[in-house]
Protein backbone atom coordinates (compact mmCIF):
# COMPACT_ATOMS: atom_id res chain seq x y z
CA UNK A 1 0.00 0.00 0.00
CA UNK A 2 2.65 2.18 1.29
CA UNK A 3 4.81 1.56 -2.31
CA UNK A 4 1.44 2.48 -4.23
CA UNK A 5 1.53 5.16 -2.81
CA UNK A 6 5.44 6.51 -3.29
CA UNK A 7 4.76 5.58 -7.31
CA UNK A 8 1.42 7.86 -7.51
CA UNK A 9 3.39 10.81 -5.48
CA UNK A 10 6.54 9.89 -7.87
CA UNK A 11 4.40 9.81 -11.13
CA UNK A 12 2.52 13.31 -9.87
CA UNK A 13 5.76 14.82 -9.16
CA UNK A 14 7.40 13.38 -12.40
CA UNK A 15 4.23 14.83 -14.54
CA UNK A 16 4.79 18.44 -13.07
CA UNK A 17 8.21 18.61 -13.71
CA UNK A 18 7.66 17.32 -17.27
CA UNK A 19 4.61 20.00 -17.45
CA UNK A 20 7.32 22.80 -16.37
CA UNK A 21 9.52 21.47 -19.26
CA UNK A 22 7.08 21.18 -21.77
CA UNK A 23 5.75 24.87 -20.76
CA UNK A 24 9.06 26.34 -21.36
CA UNK A 25 9.33 24.42 -24.64
CA UNK A 26 6.35 25.75 -25.78
CA UNK A 27 7.11 29.12 -25.04
CA UNK A 28 10.48 28.92 -27.10
CA UNK A 29 8.93 27.40 -29.87
CA UNK A 30 6.47 30.12 -30.24
CA UNK A 31 9.15 32.99 -29.87
CA UNK A 32 10.78 31.55 -32.31
CA UNK A 33 8.10 31.19 -34.99
CA UNK A 34 6.73 34.43 -34.35
CA UNK A 35 9.77 36.48 -34.43
CA UNK A 36 10.86 34.78 -37.60
CA UNK A 37 7.40 36.10 -38.56
CA UNK A 38 8.17 39.40 -37.67
CA UNK A 39 11.61 39.40 -39.41
CA UNK A 40 10.26 38.12 -42.65
CA UNK A 41 7.13 41.02 -42.77
CA UNK A 42 9.88 43.65 -41.36
CA UNK A 43 12.39 42.29 -44.39
CA UNK A 44 9.54 42.35 -47.13
CA UNK A 45 8.07 45.93 -46.21
CA UNK A 46 11.86 47.17 -46.07
CA UNK A 47 12.95 50.65 -44.02
CA UNK A 48 13.70 50.30 -39.99
CA UNK A 49 14.54 47.92 -38.32
CA UNK A 50 11.57 47.50 -36.14
CA UNK A 51 11.60 43.68 -35.82
CA UNK A 52 14.68 43.55 -33.27
CA UNK A 53 12.53 45.09 -30.63
CA UNK A 54 9.57 42.73 -29.87
CA UNK A 55 12.72 40.05 -30.26
CA UNK A 56 15.06 41.80 -27.24
CA UNK A 57 11.76 42.65 -24.86
CA UNK A 58 10.54 38.82 -25.40
CA UNK A 59 13.67 36.93 -25.57
CA UNK A 60 14.25 38.96 -22.34
CA UNK A 61 10.96 37.27 -20.66
CA UNK A 62 11.82 34.16 -22.21
CA UNK A 63 15.49 34.19 -20.52
CA UNK A 64 13.59 34.80 -16.93
CA UNK A 65 11.10 31.92 -17.84
CA UNK A 66 14.09 29.60 -18.74
CA UNK A 67 16.40 30.55 -15.82
CA UNK A 68 13.06 30.00 -13.51
CA UNK A 69 12.16 26.89 -14.82
CA UNK A 70 15.85 25.39 -14.97
CA UNK A 71 15.93 26.35 -11.52
CA UNK A 72 12.85 25.07 -10.27
CA UNK A 73 14.14 22.07 -11.68
CA UNK A 74 17.02 21.20 -9.88
CA UNK A 75 16.46 18.82 -7.29
CA UNK A 76 12.78 18.89 -5.24
CA UNK A 77 12.88 23.25 -6.38
CA UNK A 78 13.23 26.23 -4.27
CA UNK A 79 9.29 25.56 -2.96
CA UNK A 80 9.13 22.12 -2.30
CA UNK A 81 12.55 23.24 -0.13
CA UNK A 82 10.56 26.20 2.06
CA UNK A 83 7.17 24.43 2.40
CA UNK A 84 9.05 21.15 3.56
CA UNK A 85 11.21 23.68 6.13
CA UNK A 86 7.81 24.98 7.13
CA UNK A 87 5.76 21.98 7.66
CA UNK A 88 8.97 20.68 10.02
CA UNK A 89 8.62 23.94 11.91
CA UNK A 90 4.91 23.46 12.37
CA UNK A 91 5.30 20.11 13.50
CA UNK A 92 7.89 21.09 16.22
CA UNK A 93 5.41 23.82 17.79
CA UNK A 94 3.06 22.65 20.58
Amino acid sequence: MDNDRNDADLEARARRRVGIRTGFYIHALVFVLVNLGLFAINSITGGYRWSVWPLWGWGLGLGVHGIVTFISLQGDGLRERMLRKEMERLRKRP
